[in-house]
């Protein structure tokens, strides 16, 4: 009789994601135990402290590299120092979930099944108080996220993709204003992420195949067992490609890079701004962070295959997010397509075939997530007595009515736009230069070329905040609480300090560049 071992589990190793996801299943028990009026406070001072007992964690176990759960997660530079980024972009989102100042009641409607457009949704739209498990939901999706970057095995890998994934589509359609748009918006996300998950398992599918027949290996999806059979796999080539292609649209559909964008404008529009927000931050991160496990670790031997593939996944992407951004009338829109070619641009750090390569993204995918955050911090101020203005046209003359706010927006349009002083410069130096080592260069002139082409729309939307009059449709900039300028500030500050001394988060980021495999 076989006798069965259990795998070792290394629990400090895995504290962090356990933290969160023990504060998830804690607020859910806040909302059957704890007295409505006091919900919002209990429920955001859990989701808080709970980032922070995790990222103190991920602190802490700077120095740990190994693989535990029976190779299932993998600890090492890139998962600590991304799981580290996800946990403090995180707590920025939750500043931002959390604020009901700005508007009475906050971003969140008040009772989810009340039907759009309805006698009760205008009532509940003027100032009930918004739903709390949105924090529940959003501490499952980080859990989600920490186990997303430290998967080892595809399976591990398809698992975390749904636990962060599936909050997600819920809170999109949580806006308290402009309902229906809201629920299309969260409908159009579930359909296209349910087919990407499916791409996704197929892929697992036809690479468990390719494994099989490995010389002392048994079958597996985990990245070691992977990596052996690209190097020394007698079944056919085609299983590998297909699987890569199939595993790689799963994972491009959540970092939003063409073709695989088309949800992105739409999501990022109708979803309340909050979650837009922690989207557009925390699930880069994430998306990004699995992308660069699965092809340095996994697929490098098959790099001289997926490089011409995916590099033309990257001019794409950079090409259609800087070109449609130019045509869009809506705000968040905007920095939805800014988003896709930022994409695209992350995509060619991590096609750089060196260790410079990988912390090259991770600074990106940290200087972006700070700029970001910012950026829908101050949409959210821009406000009239039906919420949001988000359409282009009555930003027109905002410096004039708040310059500081105007201000504050135009230096965050700027460092997107890659000026030098801001991180937007730095974090693109840091993808561009080791592409350019590593003999991509045609990678590095479509980047350059469209981050030209992106700088005119960033550039008019600063000249229509300065150069024109306000009008009467120009809207009011509402003063923000404590949270949101607390988010904003933290904001604008890395933008500023990564810009001009980012030597500190440079070197953390080279130190943390090496996978354990």
């Amino acid at each position: 009789m076989t006798e069965l071992k259990l795998p070792s589990i290394d629990y400090a190793a895995l504290a962090p994601t356990l933290i969160m996801l023990g504060a998830a299943l804690l607020g859910v028990l806040v909302e059957a135990f704890v007295p409505r009026r006091l919900r919002h406070v209990v429920q955001l001072s859990l989701a808080l402290l709970a980032v922070l007992a995790a990222l103190t964690m991920v602190v802490l176990a700077a120095d740990e590299r190994s693989i535990t759960i029976g190779g299932a997660i993998a600890v090492d530079g890139p998962t600590l120092f991304l799981q580290g980024a996800i946990l403090v972009l995180a707590a920025m989102a939750l500043l931002l979930i959390g604020e009901r100042s700005v508007e009475r009641g906050g971003a969140f409607v008040a009772q989810a099944a009340v039907t759009a457009e309805s006698a009760d949704d205008r009532r509940q739209a003027e100032g009930k108080n918004g739903l709390t498990e949105v924090y529940p939901l959003t501490t499952f999706a980080i859990g989600g996220m920490l186990i997303f970057v430290a998967a080892n095995d595809l399976l591990t890998m398809f698992i975390a993709l749904e636990v962060f994934s599936l909050p997600l589509y819920l809170l999109c359609a949580l806006a308290r204003r402009r309902r229906l748009l809201s629920q299309e918006a969260a409908l159009k996300y579930f359909m296209l992420g349910a087919y990407a998950s499916a791409f996704f398992l197929f892929g697992v599918a036809l690479v468990y195949g390719f494994t099989s027949g490995v010389p002392g290996r048994p079958a597996g999806v985990d990245f070691a067992t992977v990596h052996a059979a690209v190097a020394d796999s007698p079944a056919s080539p085609v299983l590998l490609f297909a699987g890569m292609a199939l595993l790689a649209i799963g994972l491009l559909f959540k970092a939003a890079a063409a073709p695989f964008h088309v949800w992105t404008p739409d999501v990022y529009q109708g979803a309340p701004t909050p979650v837009t927000a922690f989207m557009a931050a925390c699930t880069k991160v994430a998306a990004f962070g699995a992308l660069l496990r699965v092809f340095h670790v996994a697929f490098d031997g098959a790099r001289w295959d997926f490089t011409p593939v995916l590099g033309a996944v990257a001019v794409l992407t950079m090409l259609i997010g800087a070109v449609l951004a130019v045509t869009q009338t809506d705000i968040k829109r905007l920095l939805a397509y800014s988003s896709i070619a930022n994409a695209g641009y992350l995509l060619v750090g991590v096609l750089a075939p060196s260790a410079d390569g990988v912390s090259g993204t991770m600074f990106y995918l940290v200087a972006y997530g700070f700029s970001v955050l910012a950026a829908f911090a101050v949409v959210t101020l821009v406000r009239d007595a039906d919420g949001e203005a988000t359409h282009l046209s009555r930003w027109a003359g905002l410096g004039r009515r708040s310059p500081f706010y105007a201000g504050i927006f135009t230096f965050i349009l700027l460092a997107f736009a890659g000026i030098p002083l801001t991180s937007g410069f730095t974090s693109k130096f840091a993808v561009f230069g080791p592409a350019l080592d590593g003999g991509q260069a045609w990678l590095v002139i479509a980047g350059v070329l469209t981050s030209m082409v992106l700088a005119f729309p960033y550039l008019r939307v600063v000249v229509m905040m300065w150069l024109s009059e306000p009008g009467e449709s120009t809207p009011t900039v509402a003063v923000p609480g404590g949270l949101t300028s607390a988010a904003l500030m933290i904001g604008v500050i890395a933008t500023l300090v990564l810009g001009v001394a980012p030597a500190p988060l440079l070197d953390l980021a080279t130190g943390a560049a090496e996978f354990v495999r």
